[in-house]
């Protein structure tokens, strides 16, 4: 699999609970723009409408040799799984106030873009204030090796 995109700032905004991976309904011109690296996860989310999934305010840039056939830039874009999937992820979101965001935009061994998206809880502000506080001190500890090799 190779890994397109990624979402880095969901893994400092939410705290990832579970993933799982969906295919995604594209136009010609979007599939093209998305194997050249021309993506965006940034405040990108999932909703659930009416008994199916839709990745909203992605941002795929325009196809440059599309012309006059290129797509919307934002459009909701259908995403593809499985009823029960739908149905247990929407009693998740309704029962515990989580939500759906897309971690990862990759191509799998078949050729087929993936979208990963995850159900994840909000980390509150002192939980991203503890993250910033270890990541210092790792990064100090190893500047500390380092200098004593």
């Amino acid at each position: 699999m190779k890994v397109i995109a990624k979402n880095k700032k969901a893994f400092f905004n939410y705290e990832i609970l579970e993933t799982h991976e969906a295919g995604i309904s594209l136009l010609g011109s979007e599939v093209k723009s998305i194997r050249e690296g021309r993506i965006s996860l940034k405040e990108s989310y999932a909703e659930i409408k009416e008994g199916e999934t839709y990745l909203i305010n992605c941002s795929i840039s325009p196809y440059e040799a599309a012309n006059i056939f290129n797509h919307d830039i934002r459009r909701e874009r259908k995403l593809l799984l499985h009823r029960r999937e739908i149905k247990r992820l929407t009693g998740k979101i309704k029962e515990k106030g989580l939500t759906l965001i897309p971690t990862k935009v990759l191509i799998n061994d078949r050729g087929k873009i993936k979208v990963e998206i995850s159900l994840a809880r909000g980390k509150k502000e002192y939980q991203k204030r503890e993250v910033i506080r270890e990541r210092d001190r790792e990064r100090e500890m190893k500047a500390e090796l380092k200098r004593w090799r």
